[in-house]
């Protein structure tokens, strides 16, 4: 997770929010730090935008709300 912290902070217009969201994504599956740290590691020049979008593309990313009643999610 270090190394992920690490990575996260020295990209441009960090914010708090970013990295809290990050790490919480990150702690949720080991799959999901494993690719946050190969997407990091193999791209230069990335944003927090970047970031953001790689996270909301994946295929499980709505996954973990699947618990929420269909009238929370809409709203």
């Amino acid at each position: 997770m270090q190394e992920l912290l690490t990575k996260l902070n020295a990209l441009p217009n960090v914010y708090e929010d970013f990295i809290y969201g990050t790490v919480h994504y990150a702690k949720e599956k080991p799959e999901h730090l494993k690719v946050l740290l190969d997407y990091l590691n193999n791209n230069d020049n990335l944003t927090t935008s970047d970031v953001v979008y790689f996270i909301s593309t994946q295929p499980d990313f709505f996954d973990d709300r699947a618990d929420m009643p269909v009238a929370e999610k809409v709203s």
